[in-house]
């Protein structure tokens, strides 16, 4: 118990003083930001369907899972009850139900996809990010598939999803932006969020183990205190790591395990 205490108060004391370190340590890859055509609590109908489509033409990634989509916040004042959704266009008002843990599946609607409809959350702008959600059913506690999560990257990059916006990251946002540069590159910089504060990462296939290194974990430990307002990690800082999604020398039935800086609820 005193060693577990000890390394969450490490932790802590860690993320209490991250935002101070310099965004760009000596010798890593520049960071990718993939920033959204509309607002960002403001999603193009067509865009999210489109991820919905890569989903069906790449499910053999994840061949159990469904897809959902899930809302996140980003802001510590943002009040995550009670949010309503729908997709609105010049004539069509569609309501989106939203499940406890703020996941939800979007309906198909033609008229929808003709008007170029937006999909809005009653919350304010930048006060949220969005996220695909992959989960293959029956994994054990405390852990995530890799293919899973490489599906979801690809989907969710599809849909326009992720809304970082540093302007100082604006040329590598146009040099790589599309879902296989993003979820097929180590520079891709996609994050990855656990349920709650996670001290370590490990990965499991077979015989082989490896434990995520420092700089895969909390967005790499490179965000400052101004770049932060731009990261959707914003709030969530330690609860996010980087995977490698892009290394075909793992498979995809990879478990991902999570040891928290906590004990579930």
């Amino acid at each position: 118990m005193a060693r577990r205490f000890s390394r969450v108060f490490h932790g802590l004391a860690f993320l209490a003083g991250l935002a101070d370190f310099p965004a760009q340590a000596a010798g890593q890859a520049a960071t990718v930001t993939v920033q959204s055509t509309r607002d960002p609590v403001d999603k193009s109908y067509r865009k999210m369907i489109k991820g919905m489509e890569r989903f069906e033409r790449e499910h053999a990634l994840a061949p159990s899972a469904p897809l959902r989509f899930q809302l996140l916040p980003r802001l510590p004042t943002v009040n995550m009850s009670g949010i309503t959704l729908r997709v609105a266009g010049d004539s069509t008002s569609i309501p989106v139900a939203v499940a406890a843990d703020n996941s939800f599946v979007l309906p198909r609607n033609e008229a929808a996809l003709r008007e170029d409809a937006a999909v809005l959350a009653n919350r304010k702008t930048t006060s949220m990010t969005w996220r695909a959600q992959i989960i293959t059913p029956g994994l054990p506690a405390g852990t995530r598939r890799l293919g899973d999560m490489r599906l979801e990257c690809r989907v969710g990059v599809e849909a326009g999803l992720v809304s970082n916006s540093s302007p100082l990251f604006a040329w590598v946002t146009n040099a790589l932006s599309s879902p296989d540069q993003v979820c097929g590159s180590p520079d891709g910089n996609y994050l990855f969020f656990a349920d709650r504060p996670v001290f370590a990462v490990t990965l499991r296939a077979g015989e082989r183990v490896e434990t995520l290194p420092f700089k895969m974990m909390y967005a790499g430990g490179e965000q400052t205190r101004a770049d932060l307002q731009y990261c959707d990690c914003q709030v969530m800082l330690d609860r996010t790591f980087y995977a490698p999604i892009w290394d075909a020398s793992w498979p995809n039935d990879t478990l991902v395990e999570f040891t928290y800086m906590e004990d579930a609820p």
